[in-house]
């Protein structure tokens, strides 16, 4: 493939993703529009990871729609393929499931995720947890915040070894909160 068409299909992800989040809002007090997550996930990846797979990027860009709006994964595979498909797929939480399984799988099934759907992890993670040293979401409590933390420490333990820049960001994170990194 050419750039141009690279830089055709993550703009195609970006606004199919932008089209399916269009009334959801973060938790965040100002409501910011859901769009700037994932855009931020793909942002991570590209301007930290230095991750410039267009594959990795659309998948970034779509790794909640399934999880958080009425898309199937049929329709990510019709529209990106089924790389883009499977990706989006190990990154998915199933919302039938109750929330501490649905964590919990997350911590069980990290490592065995592909190298690309642990990439999107990682940046996701990266991302959420700089949304919540930014500010606290509506509802949470501060024990509530450290708890996020410290599971998403969980998650990240398995998926170590996969982008030398992001796990950094993350170790330093993890430090200033008190969670320890070597264990």
């Amino acid at each position: 493939m050419s750039a141009e068409s690279d830089l055709g299909i993550v703009i195609c992800a970006a606004h199919f993703a932008a089209v399916k989040h269009r009334n959801q809002k973060r938790k965040d007090p100002e409501g910011t529009p859901y769009i700037n997550h994932p855009i931020g996930v793909a942002n991570v990846l590209v301007a930290e990871g230095k991750i410039n797979n267009p594959v990795v990027i659309q998948a970034a860009l779509l790794h909640d729609t399934v999880e958080d709006t009425d898309t199937t994964l049929d329709e990510i595979e019709k529209h990106f393929g089924a790389v883009v498909r499977r990706i989006v797929a190990e990154v998915t939480d199933d919302k039938s499931l109750p929330k501490t399984t649905r964590k919990q799988l997350q911590i069980d099934h990290a490592s065995k995720c592909s190298y690309e759907a642990k990439l999107v992890k990682l940046a996701d993670k990266l991302y959420n947890l700089r949304d919540l040293l930014r500010c606290t979401p509506k509802g949470w409590s501060e024990e509530r915040v450290q708890e996020y933390f410290l599971w998403a420490s969980k998650v990240v333990k398995e998926l170590r070894g996969t982008n030398k820049e992001l796990e950094e960001e993350l170790k330093l994170i993890f430090i200033s909160r008190g969670i320890p990194w070597d264990t």
